[in-house]
């Protein structure tokens, strides 16, 4: 830090020359630097090992390990896709429309986007949806009934292009698929970037109750309605 500046900060003159660290002091420096680094040689090998560990320590002081900010990471990523239908009574020719969001895999040919240092909650907590029943996500229900409400805050935090731009979907649904990489020869012969596999139901299709104005089964299909 310049002079000037820590005048300006602090309300005490610098000293014109800082004296040089006695012997004891360098040798104590040189000896940390030393320590130091044989330390990191293990934490350093981890890192390009193929049973990589993280959030583990090398030593017994724990002075050097390693750091992430999760324990383990999935190697099967698993999606949930939200999709929503004008027919109030759908059936097997029914079309169902995705909804997009603005950095999670959705359509297999749309290519992956950069968005650091952006943060997409939304398209976060999906993520970790996928990972777990959606009785561990009760926030799911809200977001469902904020599409079938036709919300504008809502949807805007979703992508482009609104399935429903003019009026909101009778139902919506939710499906898990399981996504992966194309490989090279995929990609050529398909243009997409993601394969997915369709895993099964999240949620049922859900419409708004008249009088509660919570999501409700579609009618005929027994159960318990999840609740905001």
């Amino acid at each position: 830090l310049d002079d000037s500046l820590l005048a300006a900060l602090l309300p005490v003159d610098p000293p014109a020359t800082l004296a040089e660290p006695a012997g004891w002091q360098q040798a104590a420096v040189a000896t940390l630097v030393v320590v130091v680094a044989v330390l990191s040689i293990r934490p350093a090998a981890n890192l390009v090992g193929r049973r990589q560990l993280m959030n583990a320590s090398f030593d017994p002081l724990r002075l050097v390990n390693t750091y992430g900010a999760f324990g383990a990471i999935t190697r099967v990523r698993r999606e949930v896709v939200l999709e929503g239908t004008d027919d109030p009574a759908p059936g097997p020719d029914t079309v169902w429309r995705e909804y997009r969001f603005k950095a999670k895999p959705g359509d297999p040919r749309r290519r992956p986007p950069q968005v650091a240092p952006y943060h997409l909650r939304l398209d976060w907590l999906l993520w970790f949806a996928a990972m777990s029943p959606p009785s561990a996500h009760p926030w799911m229900a809200g977001l469902v009934v904020r599409l079938l409400e036709h919300d504008p805050a809502t949807v805007a935090l979703l992508g482009r292009p609104n399935p429903f731009p003019d009026s909101p979907p009778a139902l919506v649904r939710a499906r898990l698929y399981r996504y992966r990489f194309t490989t090279p020869a995929e990609r050529r012969q398909t243009g997409a970037w993601w394969n997915r596999e369709l895993l099964g139901e999240y949620l049922p299709p859900l419409r708004l109750d008249p009088v509660s104005g919570e999501p409700a089964r579609r009618p005929g299909r027994p159960g318990t309605a999840p609740r905001r």
